[in-house]
């Protein structure tokens, strides 16, 4: 029987993943104290709908009983029940952002405490279980369509997994740099479209404004220096279990020539083979200003 235990953060997406394992065939079970995870397989195995693929999901919710999980994993792990676990995972910002548009509290938030406070709590009593996880996928920047893919290359494809999700991000300046950058990128060198009428109003989206920002002989430079960068990072970061990396480009107001550049990069990327996603933070923010 092929068992998932997906866990992680609070907020970072189980409800969701959850839905994607039981679209591709897995019986799910949420919230299930490890405890009762042995009575459990073995009331599956016994079962007359045939059930071989299981997945439970395990959080915080649990309280103690969490602790439980991996002596309950390594009672019942053998050749007929092949256990993995996965993780997911967010940064504290958007973490904090999805709590506060969705109004939930969280678990481990304490009365007037601030929720950071909480996601903090969780995150180091989480640590060991991230540890000694089969997989780690970052859900901050990634869509759900592009989650969605990921699960189905882990569990029917069976492509290899590649922990390290990289995320390319465009942003302004003027708006500040993203607090989760891993490296951040400054490409106001390159002439700047927004003085030009005809591309002012369009984004790095737009072949109009894509063609302009890559005519310039500093822009070419930069991409293939950052090519070479990256890709000598990368393999680098995953020997060194680092599974999210956030590279950050930005320009004055991140709507055009930092869009263009993270668009071209992500391309590059993406052409490697490597799992990538791409975020413009404030493509529209100076439409709504």
């Amino acid at each position: 029987m092929q068992c998932v235990v997906l866990t992680g953060m609070s907020g970072a997406g189980k409800s969701t993943v959850l839905k994607f394992l039981e679209d591709i065939g897995f019986f799910c079970v949420d919230n299930l104290p490890p405890s009762l995870i042995p009575k459990f397989i073995e009331l599956c195995s016994k079962s007359e709908m045939d059930i071989n693929k299981i997945a439970l999901g395990i959080d915080i919710r649990g309280g103690k009983l969490f602790d439980d999980l991996f002596s309950c994993i390594s009672e019942i792990q053998n050749e007929n029940n092949k256990f993995s676990i996965l993780f997911l995972d967010a940064s504290n910002d958007v973490l904090v952002k999805r709590f506060k548009e969705s109004r939930r509290n969280h678990p481990l938030s304490k009365g007037g405490e601030r929720l950071i406070a909480g996601i903090m709590r969780e995150r180091e009593l989480l640590s060991e279980v991230k540890e000694k996880a089969d997989y780690i996928i970052d859900t901050s920047y990634i869509l759900s369509r592009q989650l969605k893919e990921k699960i189905n290359d882990i569990f029917i494809d069976n492509k290899d997994f590649e922990s390290l999700m990289v995320t390319v991000l465009s942003f302004g300046f003027k708006y500040g740099i993203p607090s989760d950058s891993d490296l951040v990128f400054d490409v106001r060198f390159i002439p700047n479209p927004f003085y030009i009428d005809d591309l002012k109003k369009l984004t790095g989206n737009d072949m109009e404004v894509r063609d302009y920002v890559l005519s310039w002989e500093e822009s070419q430079m930069f991409l293939d220096k950052l090519e070479d960068m990256i890709l000598f990072l990368i393999p680098n970061y995953i020997k060194e279990g680092k599974n999210q990396l956030v590279i950050s480009i930005g320009c004055t107001g991140g709507k055009h020539r930092s869009v263009t550049l993270a668009n071209e990069l992500y391309m590059k990327l993406k052409k490697y083979g490597h799992s990538v996603v791409i975020n413009h933070r404030d493509i529209d923010k100076d439409a709504k200003r």
